[in-house]
């Protein structure tokens, strides 16, 4: 008896074994895996930024970026604006980042073009299939701060522009026009001390709920201005606190799922990824501690936060801006790598590097966004190595 029970456990053992293996190996092949086709736009420097938007209503996505719209599904490239010439070894360009919209609310999406820092935003009217260049109009006369967000600060449905006013010292936000067919901007004013974000250089800035009291916050990297609930409100309270380094976008996210929303930023011209957890001492204060999640890659001034692998949780999306500061900056001669960082929240958060692409880096900002109507998003940036286009291939 006692060998034939041996015999029996030893044989479900091995039933047993083969079932997991079995199913394991199901699982395997239905795990989807998320990978990048890359589609090489233009490798001319035109800008470095990049905005998507069905330019001539055909139903299929273009890109928009610095002097010229690319048409898809053949990327072909067709003049907004008279273009320049840019050296990606020792300047910049005209565009910095480039946002899309029907502003005039005419059914025909626009471009926005926001300038090195200090100088005029610009918006072109779509000529709606017309021939020649776009009609350009002033957005605002002087926008700063190296990272503006482009948001829906008034809850209207349509994005606003945050940023900085380095000519008054303010930090201000911009409503699109109101009626169909008006062309003027509406200037509403978060700050007006000189002493807080006002440069033209400064970095980093990010909208969202720092406090969980479901009122977005405006936030740069030494604080926060208190939302209103009233955002038309001038001078919003503002709460000092460590949230970067000198940084691009910043993001507002309960990473460890504490109930405390904590902040994720990039170095703009140094190494370093990071989120920065929100916390309570003892008394109840709030403090705040700095988790590095990888040092990749240098100059990593773009910064995406959205989910790509369909998991449910936001990723980060970045790459190095080849030339930043024209080669004066750390790691500057490194390779211009483009990643993903898997995301998965908890007590003790964890970041996937996923590596992209070696040689297309990112800009001043990423967009993701379903281009092909395949119900996964896709990855567009522009930069001093042109502008490319990552498709997601979730298999």
């Amino acid at each position: 008896m006692k060998i034939k029970y041996n015999r029996y456990v030893s044989i479900c053992c091995l039933v047993t074994a083969f079932l997991f293996s079995a199913l394991g190996s199901l699982a395997q092949k239905k795990a989807k895996v998320t990978t990048f086709e890359k589609h090489v736009i233009t490798t001319d420097f035109i800008a470095e930024g990049a905005a998507i938007g069905d330019v001539n209503k055909d139903g299929k996505k273009d890109i928009l970026s610095g002097a010229y719209w690319f048409e898809a599904p053949n990327w072909t490239k067709h003049e907004i604006m008279l273009p320049q010439q840019f050296s990606w070894k020792e300047g910049y360009s005209d565009s910095f980042l480039d946002f899309s919209s029907d502003v005039n609310q005419d059914g025909w999406v626009d471009l926005i073009r926001i300038d090195i820092a200090g100088k005029p935003a610009v918006w072109y009217e779509n000529p709606k299939n017309k021939s020649g260049h776009w009609t350009a109009r002033e957005v605002y006369p002087s926008i700063g701060n190296e990272s503006p967000v482009f948001v829906d600060i008034d809850g209207d449905g349509r994005l606003d522009l945050l940023a900085n006013d380095p000519e008054t010292k303010q930090v201000i936000w911009l409503s699109q026009p109101r009626k169909k067919g008006s062309f003027e901007w509406e200037k509403n004013i978060i700050s007006s001390d000189p002493a807080i974000a006002t440069d033209k250089y400064t970095h980093g800035l990010g909208y969202g709920d720092i406090n969980g009291d479901g009122k977005p916050d405006v936030i740069v990297k030494n604080g926060w201005w208190e939302g209103t609930g009233n955002p038309k409100k001038r001078d919003w309270k503002f709460h000092e606190a460590n949230l970067s380094q000198d940084c691009a976008q910043m993001y507002v996210y309960d990473v460890n799922q504490d109930g405390l929303n904590d902040v994720l930023s990039s170095s703009a011209h140094n190494y370093g990824i990071w989120w920065h957890e929100q916390g309570k001492d003892q008394n109840g204060n709030t403090t705040w501690t700095e988790h590095e999640i990888s040092r990749d890659f240098s100059q990593s001034h773009g910064l995406g936060f959205k989910d790509v692998n369909g998991d449910g949780f936001p990723d980060l999306i970045t790459g190095k801006r080849w030339y930043a500061h024209n080669g004066g900056d750390p790691g500057a001669q490194d390779p211009s790598l483009t990643f993903w960082y898997e995301f998965k929240p908890g007590k003790n958060p964890t970041w996937i590097p996923h590596q992209i692409d070696n040689e297309a880096g990112a800009g001043l900002h990423v967009e993701i966004e379903d281009m092909n109507k395949d119900g996964l998003p896709d990855i567009v940036i522009g930069n001093k190595k042109g502008v490319h286009f990552f498709e997601n291939r979730r298999k």
